[in-house]
């Protein structure tokens, strides 16, 4: 058995365009502003969401569910009817730093405006560059699927009013240029905060909580802290550990499941080594070193004994062969169970998912064959889930607290994407 995730068949059809080998990592200045702009692209992750499973390329069309109703992602090939291909370079940067169409229209803030608002305008003018480079695709766009009063557009105002800081990076300039620009990577083109930050009830996030982790509304996956060592803080990770993590997918700490292994797949693992490096040093840089809790079940502790008793029982099964008997693994392809923060979060929604959907990390340049999971939601019942990852959250010294099986019920009918 392995970490955390779903079967990943959307994330690995998404990417319709040349394979990682057979693409050079341009880097950001590229040979020609396309090139550059193709790279660009690439770190702000454009074809996840402008890119329907099986569709063409950037043709849009992907359904997006929100606690609001479903969008629909938009066609942004340079077809003239129904793509962009009558945009000009101004109203692409409109759109990027602004979150509005050409018209003056407001965009929902499913587009990432909030942090694409960082990026420079030479990097934005690139982009566009290549996006008008794809070839046409006429699509037309599909109406949003919105409940009353959410179809209201001027509603966004506010929401801006809120939650939106229009502007591009500004460098701090008592940090490295390393620093600063993994900042502006992670911040700006990376929109990290969009799934690392915790959303509330009307869509947005305080700049407080900036990537201190939350649920994904409507996907069912939790995207953990980036600041607390609790979580997926990487303070105590090396750089190579985490390079290695964000380019391939696997590393001697850890392994990317779910959402972020799309996020590898169609992004990071195209970066060059110095762009993942700065990632690196600046996601270390603002994580929080702090200990963990002290472990408080939820459930009656004789239930809670009775759970982990049976937990141990399905793990030696069906579990230790591959992550071992004290939890230690075989790093990188089988992850350690043991002392591993993410098995400790607060949440136990991704190790729940993992075990009942499996899954693989993405299939990349450094790691093409990855090893897999199989999905146990057909083997084993709720209450032999909720024993199975109570009992890997609680043996070895890991500290955190049991799950009861109605948390399992509720999410063995989650979508897989």
């Amino acid at each position: 058995m392995r970490s955390w995730s779903r079967l990943l068949a959307l994330g690995l059809l998404l990417f319709t365009g040349p394979s990682a080998e057979a693409q050079p990592k341009l880097g950001p200045d590229g040979d020609s502003l396309v090139a550059r702009g193709e790279y660009l692209a690439r770190a702000g992750d454009c074809i996840a969401c402008h890119t329907a499973p099986e569709g063409r390329i950037f043709a849009g069309g992907r359904a997006m569910p929100t606690p609001f109703g479903t969008l629909y992602s938009s066609n942004i090939t340079s077809d003239r009817d129904t793509g962009i291909g009558k945009w000009t370079a101004e109203d692409f940067y409109k759109a990027m730093h602004y979150g509005r169409f050409p018209d003056g229209g407001l965009m929902y803030p499913a587009m990432p405006f909030a942090s694409y608002t960082k990026v420079t305008r030479t990097d934005t003018d690139a982009i566009f560059a290549y996006l008008k480079s794809i070839p046409p695709v006429n699509q037309r766009n599909r109406e949003h699927d919105l409940r009353f009063p959410y179809s209201n557009r001027q509603l966004i105002l506010g929401w801006r009013t809120l939650y939106f800081s229009e502007g591009e990076f500004k460098p701090d300039p008592t940090k490295s240029a390393e620093w600063n620009r993994g900042a502006y990577l992670v911040e700006g083109l990376g929109h990290c905060g969009m799934c690392h930050s915790p959303i509330n009830a009307l869509g947005g996030t305080s700049q407080s909580e900036a990537f201190k982790g939350g649920l994904i509304p409507m996907q069912n996956w939790y995207a953990p802290s980036l600041t607390s060592n609790r979580e997926a803080g990487l303070g105590d990770w090396s750089i190579k550990d985490i390079t290695d993590l964000l380019q391939t997918g696997v590393s001697m700490r850890g392994v990317v499941y779910g959402p972020m292994a799309e996020v590898v797949h169609n992004s990071l693992q195209y970066l060059n080594d110095e762009d993942t490096r700065a990632m690196a040093v600046y996601l270390k840089s603002i994580a929080e070193p702090s200990p963990p809790p002290p472990a408080s079940s939820r459930l009656p502790t004789a239930e809670s004994s009775l759970l982990i008793s049976l937990g141990k029982t399905v793990y030696d099964k069906h579990c230790a062969n591959c992550h071992g008997t004290q939890g230690e693994g075989k790093p990188p392809h089988w992850p350690p169970l043991a002392n591993n923060q993410s098995i400790e979060m607060q949440s136990a929604v991704n190790p729940i998912r993992m075990v009942l959907n499996g899954g693989y990390p993405p299939g990349t340049k450094g790691n093409p064959m990855p090893y897999g999971m199989p999905p146990f939601a057909g083997l084993l019942s709720d209450n032999e889930i909720a024993a199975v990852v109570s009992y890997i959250r609680t043996a070895w010294g890991n500290r955190g607290t049991p799950v009861s099986a109605r948390e399992a019920n509720e999410l063995r009918s989650a979508p897989l994407n």
